[in-house]
């Protein structure tokens, strides 16, 4: 803007500012008003910012106001007004505008500000203005809190605004042509900065605990200090290179060299060593032009592999909306004095600065006491100093901070929340993007330094990196962000450099995480499952037919007639007809009444309408509406009917009667969304599984496409993650794509092809594969055309359907159906591991697995078709149920003093799983504290010992003694009649296998709670009864709190006095933990040892109350205890002596028939079996006894109900 054009008033103002003479400004009587008129011209500019351009065209900052602030400085009125002024001028123009103007005109306007602003901050670049504002800011910053007015505390922040607004202006690429280790004004302007020392002020600003309010200044200062710095570059400043780094340049500039001459060798090949003045046409033969002719050629062969039918065409045009997001990363080497500065400034504010700062500032955040989009400075921090700090002597604690669980929360929290503004927000979806590659880059950092632990000497760092490690992996949020960002990848609106940041993280992420899982036998992970479910807002109600009212009536009045009109208590008391609180009046709630007794008539709740209407005639007894006081039930059921058959008015709800009004339909469903949060065991290869999908292979391939300008590292992450699929996962045929194989061919076919060994070594081993698989599939060509999913890879590799095959449906006809039902309801008790296995063989007509469910399922037979599921191996038995683990801890009591504890789980546990599997699940539950302890022990074992339930156990078990059996067993000789009633014994002990499996858990959980009062008296012994009792109110208010909220957590034993301390370090104290059902914590992932979620809430109270003082002088209430635990075995043992009685008297009479055939001569054996004969009998008896008394007490039930 031309000086000239400058408004007069302006122009008058700004006159009567001074003038400079030489190197002297002399101000004029009217200075101070002069700035505040300027000031109040800013305040009332328009949209184009005319005050604003026409000051920067005069000049005003570089002539006037500079020279005043620093000639002027005592004058603290007039210093402080141009401090001011000078922050309104050098304001960003992004601020000024709100955002990058799309019109011509006020995008000139805008340009036009910005290049004021660059020439403000070259006059910026001078030492001794910035002396100036760090002298006044220190010795603002030496006055007291309460010595500080309220105008200290605006200068102070004015300045840091004025000073961050300098550093904000962009560079000018047109002017500022530098090359690297120049000085460019953005060098300058640092380095007056740091020649002033208010980079110490920054730094003192930064960690003092008096100046916390300028956190947020001070780290936008600090992002804007170091913008175009990279931590590499500051690190290697000023430093010799090592050995290694100057091989690896060597490398580096050999493989250049050797591309270079590979690409000269291709271009000597092509031409003749004879320069041709006729250049020559040829014929392509098999390339045809527009006719029926070949292709001819006017040019060299060495241009030939250039040609292409497109030449000579004019470029198609890419609409704006879909060209690719161009990258705005600028990175150069600044002057070495510079660099060494910002290099001695990053050590300093991680040594004393960091920590203190980036909590103050995620507070900050936290709270929402930053401006918008102040996260972003957050992030950048994370990414620059934890780089640095890794590459510069690597110490976890000054950046410890930032590395928790809660940083990456807040980093994956901000990645979700940006993706879905750079959907929502189109026109500023570039922005978003941006913001949203910061917080990969900061996601990034945080895994580098996670994983840089990993690789430390010292144990607690490890151990550190362990537990975050653990955490991350643990939660699905962290561990599928990846394949998130990679399914969501838009190269319209996520530049390449995006993508190569993803690529590399993933690939870190991956290698962390195999690595985590070889380290351990399982890895437990949190799954979350989204269950959608429809609900109806409203249905259409139909009208019923008077043959479905009379059917209905038939049912009602049979129901009540059978009843005898009685009521049970609850049901007259739930009636409640009438709301007395209620707007509704009282005829209106007459009337709902009676259409609540019709709804409940025709629900066939005849019991709940007939306490309505004695309950409403209650209410309302005048009218005899509901009939009169006295009725009788007989008028009561005709009273009913006529309120069934009578055509009452439906109350329409207010929200219903406004949606019709809307003309919405009456069938809208609307989907509900619940999460449901589980446990489950991580396979490292289920989840690359995830990736095998052409929405994570296509931005790989996109990133693949400029593998000449990418660097090696990130050529290997692409080129990992693709072996991983083809080779890993064995789907290969995933990359049979022609956009593929033509960036293979390109590959193969670079003259620098040796400095690609990667990428050439896989591009041939899956070239190969499909060339194979071709000779297989006569459509592998065709299938070229097209990307594939898993479902498309198995069709090709395994054969393709047949047209229309799998959706027809199958007839059965009603002898297949009949046959069905008889098979199944013949082998639904077998006890067959798959009963649809079982009943395949067997049909008449051939049929496939799923018509067999599908049609079970539809006749009725089973519920789901997950009742009939086909049991994977594996799959099955991932998870413990809660009876899996009572029946575990179980077998573990009642074997944990034999020679083989583990061997002998194995043969009676009923969900049979691996040794390693069991093994670990006893560990988890904390019943041994090392597998060492499960090892069998190196001594003989009984002979003749056979799985399952022997006959010894089976005696033990009834109260038989062995001796009797043992005669018997002497005196068998007929070999074939012992396996007969050994094979009669197996099918009544199976018949009654649960009978005794749960007699003997009540026998196993009576000695449990004896072991546990032995080991409670014990630990009393020693002092520990605080502890003891500590324990037993916790497990008391974990049952309370699993009653109250009806959910199981594992709850964590915080020991919170130093006695309780102590004892959680005793082995004896362990042992009762142990005991009582406790699991230790984790390694790596746990801390307190924690009350498991498998324990119920009557368990815990038992345990609870198994952990009662003991008093040593208490003969007496062992003896009574002693007693109550014997009628309580014996009360137990009733429930199932009729199965026991039944099965040992069948054995018995078997062996007493064999014996009697054998003819032997010693009879104690049958004395023996007679005696035991006897006592079945009379068990039998009295158990029959028990059953006609029961059967009696309910015949006179219910002769006393007909008598009523």
């Amino acid at each position: 803007m031309d000086l000239f054009m400058m408004n007069c008033e302006l122009l008058a103002t700004c006159s009567a500012l001074g003038y400079l003479e030489g190197d002297i400004y002399h101000k004029e009587p009217d200075c101070l008003e002069s700035v505040k008129d300027l000031i109040r011209y800013l305040r009332h500019e328009d949209d184009t910012r005319d005050i604003r351009q026409q000051l920067g065209a005069g000049q005003i900052l570089q002539n006037d106001l500079l020279p005043i602030i620093t000639q002027h400085t005592q004058d603290k009125p007039l210093f402080d007004a141009c401090i001011r002024l000078m922050v309104n001028l050098t304001q960003p123009a992004l601020l000024c505008f709100g955002k990058v103007p799309d019109d011509p005109a006020f995008r000139h306007h805008f340009l036009q500000v910005t290049s004021y602003l660059q020439a403000y901050k070259e006059a910026f670049a001078d030492e001794k203005i910035f002396t100036v504002l760090s002298e006044t800011l220190y010795n603002l910053l030496q006055l007291d809190w309460e010595q500080r007015a309220e105008e200290d505390n605006l200068l102070i922040e004015r300045i840091l605004l004025l000073v961050r607004n300098v550093l904000h202006v962009p560079a000018d690429p047109y002017e500022e042509k530098n090359v690297d280790d120049d000085a460019s004004i953005h060098d300058k302007l640092l380095w007056a900065i740091h020649m002033s020392g208010l980079d110490d002020l920054l730094k003192f600003l930064a960690c003092a605990q008096s100046e916390q309010q300028w956190s947020f200044h001070i780290l936008e200062i600090i992002s804007l200090m170091f913008r175009d710095q990279t931590s590499e570059l500051l690190v290697n400043a000023g430093q010799m290179r090592s050995a290694q780094e100057k091989q690896k340049d060597m490398q580096e500039l050999e493989l250049l060299r050797q591309k270079e001459l590979a690409e000269k060798r291709s271009r000597t090949l092509l031409r003749g060593a004879r320069h041709s003045r006729f250049r020559g046409s040829y014929v392509i033969q098999g390339l045809k032009a527009i006719g029926e002719k070949d292709v001819i050629f006017h040019q060299g062969l060495h241009n030939f592999k250039n040609y292409s039918h497109d030449v000579g065409k004019p470029t198609r045009r890419v609409p704006k909306r879909k060209q690719m997001a161009q990258d705005s990363e600028n990175q150069r080497r600044s002057a070495l004095n510079v660099r060494l500065f910002l290099r001695e400034f990053c050590i300093d504010f991680l040594e004393n600065c960091y920590n203190r700062l980036m909590y103050l500032v995620k507070e900050g955040l936290i709270r929402e006491r930053a401006q918008q989009h102040d996260e972003t400075y957050y992030l950048w921090a994370i990414t620059f100093f934890m780089a640095f700090n890794r590459h510069q002597n690597f110490r976890p604690d000054v950046v410890s901070e930032t590395i928790s669980n809660r940083t990456f929360h807040f980093i994956e929290k901000n990645i979700t929340n940006y993706y879905e503004m750079m959907l929502t927000d189109r026109k500023d979806a570039t922005s978003w993007s941006r913001r949203m590659h910061l917080a990969l880059k900061a996601y990034q950092e945080l895994l580098l330094t996670v994983n840089e632990m990993d690789r430390s000497k010292d144990v607690n760092i490890q151990h550190s990196s362990n537990v975050i490690k653990s955490n991350i992996f643990y939660l699905m949020e962290f561990r599928e962000i990846f394949l998130t960002l990679l399914r969501k990848y838009d190269e319209r609106m996520q530049p390449r450099s995006f993508l190569r940041d993803l690529v590399e993280s993933t690939h870190l992420f991956l290698k962390m995480l195999e690595r985590f899982c070889k380290g351990r036998n399982s890895l437990v992970v949190q799954k979350k499952r989204v269950k959608r479910r429809k609900h109806s807002q409203k249905t259409l109600q139909t009208e019923p037919t008077p043959e479905d009212l009379e059917q209905t009536w038939q049912i009602v009045s049979q129901e009540l007639r059978v009843s005898g009109f009685q009521l049970s208590e609850s049901l007259t008391q739930s009636a409640v007809p009438f709301d007395a609180t209620s707007e509704t009046p009282v005829d209106e709630q007459r009337t709902e009444a009676l259409g609540r007794i019709q709804d409940c008539i025709m629900s066939c709740a005849g019991p709940e309408a007939l306490s309505l209407l004695r309950a409403a005639r209650a209410v309302w007894p005048e009218g005899d509406t509901f009939g009169s006081v006295e009725v009788e039930p007989e008028e009561e059921l005709e009273l009913l009917k006529q309120i069934l058959f009578t055509k009452l008015p439906k109350s329409v709800p207010l929200d219903s009667a406004l949606e019709e009004e809307d003309g919405l339909e009456l069938e809208e469903e609307e989907e509900l969304e619940s999460v449901a949060v589980s446990e489950t065991e991580f396979n490292f290869l289920d989840f690359i599984k995830r990736f095998a999908n052409p929405s994570v292979v296509r931005p790989y391939i996109i990133l693949l496409r400029s593998y000449s300008q990418n660097s090696v590292h990130t050529n290997h992450c692409i080129t990992r993650m693709l072996h991983r699929l083809a080779v890993d996962l064995k789907m290969e045929a995933l990359l049979y794509q022609l956009s593929i194989f033509s960036m293979f061919n390109k590959i193969l076919e670079d003259p620098a092809v040796a400095v690609y060994q990667e990428l050439v070594t896989f591009a041939k081993y899956v070239l190969n594969r499909f060339f194979v698989f071709a000779t297989k599939n006569n459509k592998a060509f065709v299938e070229l055309l097209f990307w594939k999913n898993v479902g498309a890879v198995r069709e090709m590799t395994e054969g393709y359907n047949k047209d229309g095959e799998g959706k027809k449906k199958c007839k059965w006809t009603p002898e297949e159906e009949e046959q069905l039902q008889r098979l199944y309801e013949e082998y639904k008790d077998s006890g067959v591991p798959d009963i649809v296995e079982t009943i395949l063989p067997l049909l008449s007509i051939s049929h496939t697995r799923r018509e067999v469910v599908s049609h079970m399922v539809s006749m009725g037979l089973v519920d789901s078709v997950k009742d009939l599921k086909k049991e994977r191996k594996g799959t099955r038995i991932v998870l413990w149920t809660e009876e899996q683990e009572d029946e575990l801890q179980v077998l573990f009591e009642e074997f944990r003093d034999s020679d083989d504890v583990l061997g002998n789980i194995l043969k009676r546990i009923t969900a049979k799983r691996s040794r390693a599997r069991i093994v670990d699940k006893i560990l988890s539950m904390g019943l041994v504290s090392d597998r060492r302890d499960l090892y069998k022990k190196r001594k003989p074992s009984a002979p003749g010992r056979s799985s399952g339930m022997t006959e010894e156990e089976f005696f033990d078990l009834t109260g038989e003694p062995r001796e009797k059996e043992l005669e018997i067993e002497e005196e068998e000789e007929d070999k074939s009649d012992q396996d007969e009633d050994e094979q009669d014994y197996e099918e009544l002990v199976d018949n009654s296998a649960k009978e005794g499996q749960k007699s003997m858990s009540r026998d196993n959980s009576l000695k449990k709670i004896h072991s546990l009062r032995n080991m409670v008296q014990t630990l009393q012994q020693q002092g520990l009864s605080g502890p003891v009792l500590w324990l037993q109110n916790s497990l008391n208010r974990t049952a309370d709190d699993r009653e109250e909220d009806g959910v199981s957590h594992p709850v964590a034993l915080v020991p919170l006095t130093e006695e309780n301390e102590d004892a959680m370090e005793n082995k004896a104290f362990q042992k009762l933990l142990r005991a009582v059902g406790i699991r230790a914590p984790t390694d790596g992932q746990e801390s307190f040892w924690r009350i498991s979620s498998s324990l119920s809430v009557h368990q815990l109270r038992s345990v609870a109350a198994s952990l009662d003082m003991v008093e040593e002088t208490a003969a007496e209430g062992d003896s009574e205890g002693n007693q109550e635990n014997s009628l309580t075995v014996e009360m137990e043992d009733n429930d199932n002596q009729e199965m026991r009685a039944q099965a040992l008297r069948a054995l018995l009479l078997s062996r007493q028939r064999k014996c009697a055939s054998s003819k032997s001569k010693d009879s104690p054996s049958f004395e023996g079996s007679s005696d035991t004969v006897e006592q079945s009998d009379r068990i039998e008896e009295k158990i029959s006894k028990k059953r006609r008394r029961v059967l009696d007490d309910d015949d006179d039930d219910d002769q006393r109900g007909n008598e009523q």
